[in-house]
C-alpha cells in the first residue's frame, strides 16, 4: 500500500505532521482553556468538558482508519485531518469574542470547534501512524517512533514558548489571529511533508468492502485476541500515565509546599525523564538492528513506572524531600521507555490479523483507546485525589493512596503487555 522502507528524511517529514498536530492542539487545550477560565471567568468544568469532548470524539478513530483502509491511501486522510484541525482551532478561538457577547451562541461555536479539532486529530493521527507502520522497516521502527514523538513534543514546546510573546498584549482578535496562523502553517507544512511520500504503488484496491463494511471490519479486529488485548493494554497504561500527570503538581504543593513555579519545574523534570527514556530505547533498538527486546522494554517500563510512582508517594509519607526530584525523573524515564516501545509495537502489530487491509482499523482502535484513556485519566486522577483527601485529613497519606492505585494500574498494564507479546503469531513481531 505504501513504498516500504522510507529513509530517515522521510521519517522526519512525517514527524513534521506530528509536530504540527502538537502545535495546534496545545493552543486549543492549554491556551484556550486558560482564556476561558481566567479572561472569560467561565467555570473550569466548562472548558474541561470541551477538552474532554475533543478526546471523546476520537472514539471515531476506528471508523476513520477504516475509511483510509477502503481507499488504500493515507495521505488524503492526513491532509484532510489537518484541515479539520486548523479549521476547528480557528472556530474555537473565534468563539471567545462571541462568548463575551452571546454566551450560549459562543459556547455552541466553541463546541463545534472542539469537535472539528478532535476529528482532525483522529483522522490525521491515525493515518500518520498507519503510514509509518507500513513504510518503516522493523530496524527503524524504534528510532522512528522516538523521532516522531520528539518532534511532536518540540512542536508543543516551541509553540507554547512563542505564544507568550505572540499573544501579548492580549485581545480576542489577536488570539484568533495567532491560532489561525499556527493552524494554517501546520496544515501547509503537513501537506508539503506528505506530498508524494506514498507514491503510485499506494494506489491499491482494498478488499474490505467485500466483507460487509465498517462494523464487520471492526468486529473482525476486536475478535483478534492480540488486537483486543493490546487495546486494553493501551487504555490501562495511558489511564495511569495521564492520571499521574494531573496529580504530581498538586501533591508537591500540598505536601512539600512547593511554589507554583517550583512544581512546574518538577513537571519539566518529569518530561525530561520521558525524553531520556524514549531516546534510550531508540538508541538501543537501532544498535541491535531492530526493536529487539520490545517485550522486555514495554513490561519493564510499566513495572518501573509502578515502582517509581510508589516511590513518589513514599517521599510524601516519609517527608523525604531530597528524593522527590530523583523519583519523579525516574518515573519519567520509565514512562518514556514503555511509551515509545509500545508505539513501536503498535507500528509492528498494525499489519497483523486474520484479514489483510485492516491496518487503519486496528490503529484506529488503539488510537481510540489512548484518546479515551487520556480523556478519562484527568477525571480519574483528580477525582481520586478529591475522594482520598475527603476521607483522609492528612495530605501525604491521601496522595499515597492515589499513587498506589496508579502503581496497580501500571502493574496490570505490564501483565497485559506480557499477554500481548506472548500471543504474537509471527516470530519477528515478538521483537517489535
Amino acid at each position: 500500500m505504501t513504498n516500504p522502507g522510507i529513509g530517515w528524511f522521510g521519517i522526519v517529514r512525517l514527524g513534521l505532521v506530528q509536530a504540527g498536530l502538537g502545535a495546534v492542539v496545545v493552543l486549543v487545550t492549554s491556551t484556550l482553556n486558560r482564556v476561558m477560565i481566567v479572561e472569560l471567568g467561565l467555570p473550569a468544568l466548562v472548558s474541561g468538558s470541551l477538552v474532554a469532548l475533543h478526546y471523546g470524539v476520537q472514539a471515531l478513530r476506528p471508523r476513520l482508519g477504516y475509511g483510509a483502509d477502503v481507499g488504500g491511501r493515507r495521505t488524503p486522510w492526513i491532509v484532510g485531518g489537518m484541515a479539520s484541525l486548523a479549521l476547528g482551532a480557528a472556530v474555537a478561538a473565534g468563539s471567545v469574542g462571541l462568548i463575551r457577547a452571546e454566551p450560549a451562541l459562543g459556547l455552541l461555536m466553541a463546541t463545534a470547534g472542539f469537535l472539528l479539532v478532535g476529528l482532525g486529530v483522529g483522522a490525521a493521527g491515525t493515518s500518520l501512524l498507519t503510514l509509518l507502520a507500513a513504510a518503516v522497516t522493523p530496524r527503524r521502527r524504534g528510532p522512528a517512533a522516538t523521532i516522531v514523538w520528539l518532534m511532536m513534543i518540540a512542536g508543543i514546546a516551541i509553540t507554547a514558548t512563542l505564544a507568550r510573546g505572540w499573544l501579548d498584549p492580549f485581545s480576542d482578535a489577536r488570539l484568533f489571529q495567532v491560532v489561525s496562523l499556527v493552524g494554517l502553517a501546520a496544515f501547509g507544512v503537513a501537506g508539503l511533508a506528505v506530498w508524494g511520500i506514498e507514491g503510485a504503488a499506494a494506489r491499491v484496491a482494498a478488499s474490505i468492502p467485500a466483507h460487509g463494511g465498517f462494523l464487520p471490519a471492526l468486529r473482525d479486529v476486536w475478535a483478534d485476541p492480540q488486537a483486543r488485548r493490546f487495546a486494553i493494554f493501551v487504555f490501562v497504561s495511558m489511564l495511569a500515565y495521564s492520571a499521574q500527570e494531573l496529580v504530581i503538581e498538586p501533591f508537591a504543593g500540598a505536601v512539600f509546599h512547593l511554589t507554583p513555579g517550583a512544581s512546574a519545574g518538577l513537571t519539566g523534570q518529569h518530561h525530561a525523564g520521558v525524553l531520556v527514556g524514549m531516546a534510550a530505547v531508540a538508541v538501543a533498538s537501532f544498535a541491535m538492528g531492530g526493536m529487539h527486546g520490545g517485550r522486555a522494554w514495554t513490561i519493564g517500563g510499566c513495572a518501573g513506572s509502578a515502582v517509581a510512582v510508589t516511590a513518589v508517594g513514599w517521599c510524601g509519607l516519609t517527608g523525604t524531600g531530597w528524593a522527590l526530584v530523583p523519583a519523579v525523573v525516574v518515573l519519567g524515564v520509565a514512562n518514556g521507555v514503555f511509551a515509545v516501545s509500545a508505539i513501536g509495537a503498535m507500528m509492528g502489530l498494525a499489519g497483523e490479523g486474520s484479514q489483510p487491509g485492516r491496518e487503519g482499523t486496528r490503529m484506529g482502535l488503539w488510537g481510540a483507546a489512548q484518546a479515551l484513556a487520556f480523556g478519562a485519566g484527568g477525571l480519574f486522577g483528580t477525582g481520586m485525589s478529591d475522594v482520598a483527601r475527603a476521607m483522609i485529613a492528612t495530605p501525604a497519606p491521601a496522595y499515597a493512596v492515589v499513587f498506589a492505585t496508579q502503581a496497580a494500574l501500571f502493574l496490570v498494564a505490564a501483565w497485559l503487555a506480557a499477554g500481548v507479546f506472548g500471543a504474537t503469531r509471527r516470530p519477528e513481531m515478538a521483537m517489535a
